[in-house]
């Protein structure tokens, strides 16, 4: 393994006293995945011989609010233990970070082979075959998961207990924090507030089942649900929701579970182990919630990055994802047609005639990004690689779309403000406020003429900026 870092050499010295077996430390890989927790391949030499173990350790950031500071990972190691008793694949816990390690809080278990990232489980073709039966599984996953006496568990005390309307008004007032207008937002929590289900009984929540947060098998399907750092107690349909909301279905749209199966595999698969039908409208509430879960947690991801924390390229590209959320919810509540003609603005040339100008000093950087540092990189500094020059792409979109989108945009909303009776004076900014305040405060009701309209347009407008192909 080359000259260690004193984080590698704290870390073999806890692997060797503290796993059975372990020899030495052979390698340690940061991977690429998990925005607000690190995970780590380690390679180990044993009795046994070479073999992985995986590591889920605290990042530098505190996250609040929307994505949640959750339990701690000592809660979430528990969590694992528990959910593997009652039937919900995972991984076996080797050994929780204690303060004397000096490692931070973390915890080390068994490495399990498979594929965890979204992508490849919708569109790999090794897994063809076991791709149909993912969804059913799902359901009966969730069953299993949420039939866990959580209350009377070691955790019990440390995870947060939400109803419906807690929940909404919690995330809710983390985005109003953050002192931004983005009207589609508040359009959604207007809705769910209306809204609310009722629920029977509360029980443990994963808070964030989806693909990309379980490991699929060609011949198994799931062999291990990941990511338990946000899991609480509340509605049983916030996960079964959750899976189906659009940003996790990595562009088939029309496999509503992950992009790989049906709602009725889903609800099938969870009736087969409850004996209970699932309520689709309830289900689609928290799909409603779903997005603005999203919406807000990439803002949540930006504001880490403005509070210095955390000063990844990742956090402000995540934080641009905002606009998923808010058409996906648009698709949901108010869908309907849009002027998808992009408005043409001046390119930005330099001052100079003779001078290159930022759009092309823009390019010329992403595609280094993309060209030569991704072919001689790997592992995350190649996927910061791909998440700067996908950030170049979207400033070199608003470079040239920006101005004319939101003068558009502009115009839409002083003529819905003038018809409404609330005024059309004030530059863009002046007015998105006067539109939040009036969906806050029930000024200008859900239904109002000409709002959908404006929302839909605006909501489409940004997307085709910062995720054109969404």
């Amino acid at each position: 393994m080359g000259m260690m870092t004193l984080f590698e050499e704290k870390l073999a010295r806890v692997l060797t006293q503290k796993i059975a077996g372990c020899r030495a430390l052979k390698s340690c890989e940061r991977l690429s995945g998990g925005a607000s927790q690190e995970t780590y391949r380690l390679i180990i030499d044993s009795d046994d011989g070479e073999r992985s173990l995986a590591m889920r350790r605290a990042s530098g950031a505190v996250f609040r609010g929307a994505v949640g500071t959750g339990p701690g990972l000592a809660a979430e190691a528990e969590l694992f233990r528990l959910a593997r008793d009652a039937g919900v694949p995972g991984p076996e816990i080797h050994y929780v970070l204690q303060a004397a390690d000096d490692l931070g809080e973390g915890f080390i278990m068994s490495w399990i082979d498979g594929e965890a990232l979204g992508a490849k489980i919708v569109r790999d073709d090794a897994l063809a075959e076991i791709r149909p039966k993912l969804a059913f599984q799902c359901g009966e996953i969730l069953a299993r998961l949420q039939s866990i006496e959580i209350k009377s568990s070691p955790v019990g005390d440390s995870l947060q207990e939400m109803t419906p309307e807690e929940f909404v008004t919690n995330i809710w007032d983390t985005y109003k924090a953050f002192d931004t207008a983005q009207p589609m937002i508040d359009y959604v929590g207007c809705w769910l507030m209306q809204n609310l289900p009722e629920v029977d009984k509360l029980s443990l929540v994963h808070n964030d089942f989806r693909n990309g947060n379980f490991i699929v098998s060609p011949t198994t399907g799931i062999v291990a649900v990941i990511d338990w750092e946000i899991a609480h107690i509340g509605d049983p349909m916030r996960d079964l929701g959750w899976l189906c909301t659009n940003s996790w279905r990595y562009g088939r749209s029309d496999l509503a579970v992950g992009g790989f199966g049906t709602r009725e595999d889903l609800f099938a698969g969870y009736q087969s182990v409850t004996g209970r039908a699932v309520d689709p409208e309830h289900v689609k509430f928290w799909e409603v919630f779903g997005t603005f879960w999203w919406a807000v947690g990439c803002l949540t991801m930006a504001d880490i990055y403005r509070q210095g924390s955390d000063t990844s390229v990742e956090r402000p590209g995540i934080g641009r994802r905002s606009s998923e959320g808010q058409i996906d919810a648009v698709n949901l509540l108010i869908p309907g047609p849009v002027d998808r003609t992009a408005p043409t603005a001046a390119s930005a040339t330099s001052l100079s005639t003779n001078m290159p100008g930022s759009d092309e000093l823009l390019a010329s950087v992403r595609d280094l990004l993309r060209g030569d540092i991704m072919t001689e990189t790997e592992g995350r500094t190649n996927f910061l690689a791909r998440v700067g020059a996908n950030s170049l792409d979207i400033v070199l979109r608003e470079l040239e779309h920006g101005p004319a989108n939101r003068a558009r945009q502009h115009a839409g909303l002083e003529a819905l403000l003038y018809k409404s009776g609330l005024g059309k004076t004030g530059d863009f900014e002046t007015l998105q406020w006067q539109l939040v305040h009036a969906l806050r405060d029930a000024t200008l009701p859900l239904d109002h003429p000409g709002l959908a309209t404006y929302l839909r347009q605006a909501a489409a407008d940004q997307i085709a900026i910062d995720q054109p192909k969404y």
